[in-house]
This record gives C-alpha cells, structure tokens and sequence, in this order.
C-alpha cells in the first residue's frame, strides 16, 4: 500500500459522475455532505456502490468522500462503484485483476441517444400511411 494523504478516483455512469477521495480510517462513507445510507434510501444500493471494498478486502480501511453529480440514482450508484475501484488502484496495483473480474473498472458507456430531426425521439419515425 502507498502512503499517501489520500487517493482520488473518478466514476462515471451515463451522465452522473463522482469524485471520489478516500482516507486512511474506519470506513465512512459521506455522499455529498450525508452518510452513503441517507442518500441512497433504495435497496441494495449501498452494498453495489461499496462492492469494490468487499472484492479487495479493504472494508473499514478507508473513509470515502464522495461527490456526485447529474443522472439518476442508478447512475450515480454505478459511478461511485466506478469511482471507488480507480481510487483503490491507486492504493495497491494488485487489486486490478480481481476489480476487474468483479466487473467495477469497466465503465457503462451506454447512454441516452439524442433526438434526430424528422422523428418522434431517437430512432421512432411518425406514422406512415400508404394511402
């Protein structure tokens, strides 16, 4: 492990992303000023956003700060696990292969298509009529 201040990732999911800085501590997580608890009330939430922790066995090593922006709770779920797994590289190397297997460094790059002119939305054409 490098002995550093702290360690800094960043995680994007269509159009949320988080900055994530982790400490050295006991293993906090603060989303946007609340605990991680308070501001995903949804099931299950809580345990994708800190997966990368459990994969890596660094549960209650590090206390997370994390800012996120834009999207939808989905999105802003998957980017904090995004952003978390970039910031544990940084902490030690060897942690690539399995968050790689776990599937948390791979970003979703999958996002809204925009609307094309002539049509309803993204690929949905107005009703044809033959006669």
């Amino acid at each position: 492990m490098k002995s550093a201040a702290y360690f800094q990732g960043t995680g994007r999911r269509k159009t949320s992303i988080a900055r994530v800085r982790l400490v050295p501590g006991e293993g906090t997580v603060v989303v946007n000023g609340k605990p991680l608890e308070e501001y995903f009330g949804r099931d299950g939430a809580v345990e994708r956003a800190t997966a990368a922790f459990g994969v890596t066995n660094t549960a209650r090593k590090f206390n997370a700060m994390i800012k996120v922006e834009g999207g939808g709770v989905t999105g802003q779920v998957d980017a904090i696990a995004h952003g978390i797994s970039r910031a544990l590289l940084q902490v030690d190397k060897e942690n690539t292969k399995a968050l790689r297997q776990a599937g948390l460094l791979t970003r979703d790059p999958r996002a809204k298509e925009r609307k094309k002119p002539g049509l309803k939305r993204a690929r949905k054409a107005p009703q044809f009529t033959k006669r």
